[in-house]
């Protein structure tokens, strides 16, 4: 029978297997009750009581619909059960139904268990390796970024400026904890490959460290109380950064679509809806306007930058990676989001950009990013900021091979070198 043959060359643990095996019994489960499908495979009543009732409806309307259409075409309107299992048609069309359902990550080597990987070398995946190395040498703190001239500017902004300004912070401010609850939560639990694990250990310290930071320019610019805990709140208190949140939210609580798929939307939300903030703030720069913003500007959009690259990567090595149709959606999405939040909801016109620039910036950045995932660019627009030229989200100039600041990691003072110096001879 060509779905036992086909069940048969799986082991019990593949993912496939156990998702056609679960699915095929719902199927059973759903029209002819819970005997059926125990018949089929015996694992088949605990899968189904382990599956949430959301779960279970869900594969039950795919798996009704597909037959439908299956059923009229190669058996007539009865539903024989025999019929179903003989027929190669039928295997074909479930596993088409797992696909198109993302329920379960199917065979990639990313996401596979190898308990033998629990030691680093021998390198299997270089280029995932190289970002870690990369990301390390980008390794900066908040400690170094002077904030002191940034004062003096801020007084002298209006107050649509700093209103602009500070919106800014406080989207950055929460959207650097999204990101790691990401991380946490979903990427770095479900991704085994120990270089890729190498490269999330590090971006969620590195989003620590952003998220510090924009705590830090709030509390420096925001002297009133009650407004600075409207900034750190900032999700709950502007309906415009929450939407935006929520977005990124309710990919981290999906627990349908595939890793791919996600992968896609968190390089969506690095390499899009920061985007635009970042070149606001880069506007500032070329105006000469808070140094000290800039500055931790620089480091952060780097990093972003780099995080977004990562996905890409990763994109690359997936075995099956979500359609083009879907990825579409998700940039298209993102954009739409990404030009209200900016044109409409806090328009950058407050600080003196162009919208309409600024929307064709966004869909520049978002080509960019589908290139990136080898994919043909939507807008086709070009770079309206000549400041924006040398920044790293545009993948325009190796930024690994030059310092975007004078920022080193290394403070060669004297006081520094006897703070962190080793010596056993020193009294007790």
């Amino acid at each position: 029978m060509a779905l036992d043959i086909a069940r048969d060359k799986m082991q019990p643990t593949h993912p496939l297997r156990l998702g056609l095996d679960i699915s095929f019994a719902e199927f059973l489960y759903s029209y002819s009750g819970l005997e059926e499908a125990v018949n089929f495979v015996p694992e088949a009543s605990d899968a189904i009581n382990d599956v949430s009732d959301e779960e279970s409806v869900f594969l039950s309307h795919q798996l009704r619909l597909r037959w439908n259409l299956w059923d009229r075409k190669n058996i007539g309107h009865s539903v024989d059960l025999t019929a179903i299992r003989t027929h190669d048609s039928f295997w074909e069309m479930l596993v088409e139904c797992l696909m198109a359902s993302e329920g379960f990550n199917t065979d990639e080597p990313i996401l596979r268990d190898e308990p033998s990987r629990f030691t680093l070398f021998p390198l299997k995946y270089h280029d995932i390796f190289a970002y870690y190395k990369k990301a390390v040498n980008c390794f900066w703190v908040p400690e170094k970024v002077k904030l002191d001239d940034d004062l003096d500017d801020w007084a002298k902004m209006s107050d649509d400026e700093r209103f602009f300004i500070s919106r800014v912070l406080a989207f950055f401010a929460a959207s650097d904890g999204i990101v790691n609850e990401n991380l946490i939560e979903r990427f770095n639990a479900e991704v085994k490959l120990p270089e890729a694990r190498c490269f999330y250990g590090f971006q969620i310290m590195m989003e620590n460290i952003h998220s510090e930071m924009y705590s830090l320019l709030i509390d420096t610019y925001i002297s009133d109380v009650v407004e600075k805990n409207k900034m750190f709140n900032a999700i709950q208190e502007f309906e415009f950064i929450k939407k935006k949140a929520d977005w990124a939210l309710r990919w981290i609580a999906d627990e349908k679509s595939s890793f791919g798929t996600r992968l896609v939307a968190f390089a969506a939300v690095e390499g899009i809806f920061f985007s635009g903030s970042f070149a606001a703030i880069f506007w500032l720069k070329s105006r000469g306007l808070m140094p000290g913003l800039a500055q931790s500007n620089e480091l952060i959009s780097r990093d972003e930058g780099l995080h977004r690259d990562f996905a890409c990567v990763l994109f690359k090595h997936l075995n099956n990676p979500p359609n083009k149709k879907q990825v579409y959606d998700i940039i298209k999405e993102a954009v739409v989001i990404e030009k209200e939040f900016l044109v409409d909801a806090l328009p950058c016109k407050m600080i003196g950009m162009n919208a309409d620039r600024m929307c064709e910036y966004i869909e520049y950045v978002a080509d960019h990013l589908l290139e990136e995932l080898d994919l043909a660019p939507i807008y086709k627009s070009q770079n309206p900021f000549s400041f924006m030229s040398n920044i790293s989200l545009e993948g325009k100039i190796n930024f690994f091979e030059r310092r975007v600041t004078e920022y080193k990691k290394v403070d060669n003072s004297a006081k520094d070198e006897a703070m962190h110096d080793f010596t056993i001879d020193a009294d007790v």
